[in-house]
């Protein structure tokens, strides 16, 4: 009787834990525990993960749908529609949407506005950069913050400081004239716009 109970217990605890959307174990989004639509509250560990999620995804690929938060480390990258928490890539982040938080991989890439720090050696960001961009290459549609690399590039500024070996912001159209908004189109070392 006793066996009876504790397989018993142990059968509904498992499916408890299965059923539950606080885990997931996925090898593709196809082959996993839950299909990909379902949301994770809690731990997902992957080979390729693709879920909405609030919490930690771990895995080599991690990706996410909806409006996502939380951490996810991939060892080659993560990937969401909109995320809010802390991305760590071995080589790429990328969002499609929206981002608020921290971004660190070789190569970050954001399609929609950006909130926060983008860390990496290529930081490109489509829509609106709030915040910090700190790598090699840096490149922002509208800079509304600070850019630190080797190579700046912002296509217009809210408020903007450029510091690297080349700094260029397309908005500014004349050298030296609009002191102190503005420095220049392009300049070594230093350039702004506020």
């Amino acid at each position: 009787m006793k066996h009876l109970l504790t397989t018993f217990v142990l059968v509904i605890g498992a499916t408890a834990v299965i059923a539950s959307e606080s885990i997931q174990l996925s090898l593709t989004p196809d082959i996993a525990l839950h299909s990909s639509d379902t949301k994770i509250t809690g731990l997902s560990l992957n080979i390729w993960g693709q879920n909405p999620q609030s919490g930690v995804a771990l895995g080599i690929v991690n990706g996410s749908k909806g409006m996502s938060s939380g951490l996810q480390i991939g060892f080659i990258g993560n990937y969401a529609e909109n995320y809010s928490g802390v991305m760590f890539g071995g080589l790429f982040n990328y969002v499609k949407g929206d981002f608020k938080g921290w971004e660190v991989a070789l190569i970050n890439f954001n399609e929609g506005d950006f909130t926060g720090w983008q860390s990496g050696v290529v930081n490109f960001n489509d829509g609106m950069m709030t915040g910090l961009q700190s790598g090699f290459i840096n490149y922002s549609k509208v800079l509304n913050g600070l850019q630190l690399g080797v190579f700046n590039y912002a296509e217009k500024t809210i408020a903007g400081l450029q510091i690297g070996v080349l700094n260029i912001i397309s908005q500014n159209e004349k050298w030296l004239e609009e002191m102190p908004d503005a420095l220049a189109p392009g300049m070594i070392f230093i350039n702004w716009r506020f």
